[in-house]
């Protein structure tokens, strides 16, 4: 960097004092500021020493505020877009309950049970989009005449 506006560490913290971000994130972020690739790794490497930044205080964020409107499948996938590795994934999504999930997006988008064939599968592509296993669609389409109102 040229002498001129905020420092990498300044942007860094800048950034971290907002939201959470992964590793993989912060240095696609900060890459246009670094002088060189070892200064920005040296960076990120105080960082997460500090737990300023933290893979897995993110991944855990992340899913739980995903896990509302998403499935385990969908929500791994932009995890480990973002640079997660698998075991900090899986302890992050330890925790989800896709059935629930998937009934709740469920009721909220159809409410009632398909009439034919082509609402069947206009439903069940509706909860594939939103990172649900076909074991939970069949369990959500199958029983949505059973579920109670009040779930």
């Amino acid at each position: 960097m040229t002498g001129t506006g905020k420092s990498l560490r300044a942007r860094a913290v800048d950034l971290l004092s907002r939201r959470e971000y992964s590793r993989l994130e912060l240095k696609r972020r900060l890459a246009p500021f670094a002088a060189s690739a070892e200064e920005l790794d040296a960076l990120l490497d105080e960082l997460a020493a500090r737990h300023w930044q933290s893979d897995s205080r993110f991944a855990e964020q992340f899913a739980a505020s995903r896990s509302r409107k998403y499935g385990s499948r969908r929500i791994a996938m932009e995890m480990r877009e973002r640079g997660i590795d698998r075991d900090t994934i899986r302890e992050a999504l330890a925790e989800q309950d896709d059935l629930a999930t998937a009934r709740e997006q469920w009721r909220k988008k159809f409410g009632q049970p398909p009439a034919d064939a082509a609402e069947r599968a206009k439903q069940m592509r509706f909860l594939a989009s939103r990172g649900f296993g076909m074991d939970i669609i069949r369990k959500v389409i199958a029983g949505c005449d059973d579920f109670p109102d009040n779930e």
